[in-house]
């Protein structure tokens, strides 16, 4: 039902920061929740960070706590993902994720969203 867009990934040094956005097109983006998971090559998606539709709410995995920040702004129809200390297991692709109906959260699983984006690659070189 929406239509997401990645962009902002790129090569970057261990400790650096990086700036990921999803662009939606889907005038229903501003009205649910969204969320950010990565894949590193022959691994399983992983659930990396959410945020619930106002973003009163966010939730983040074990391993990027306290590192990455989501946000979103609905009236730019865009979510965010700040990077910050990367260290070189944060290599993977980032997609993005967007919830197409109501749901509480937190948002941990692949199957909560409906709406994907094609993805942008991060690498962390160590």
């Amino acid at each position: 039902q929406v239509q997401l867009v990645e962009s902002g990934g790129g090569l970057v040094q261990t400790g650096g920061s990086l700036r990921l956005s999803c662009a939606a097109s889907g005038r229903t983006f501003s009205s649910y929740a969204m969320g950010w998971f990565r894949q590193a090559p022959w691994q399983e998606r992983e659930f990396v960070a959410a945020i619930s539709w106002r973003g009163g709410s966010t939730y983040y995995a074990d391993s990027v706590k306290g590192r990455f920040t989501i946000s979103r702004d609905n009236a730019k129809n865009t979510g965010y993902l700040q990077m910050n200390s990367l260290k070189p297991e944060d290599t993977a692709v980032y997609y993005c994720a967007a919830r197409n109906s109501f749901l509480p959260g937190p948002y941990y699983r692949p199957t909560d969203f409906g709406s994907w984006g094609q993805g942008t690659q991060v690498t962390v070189s160590s």
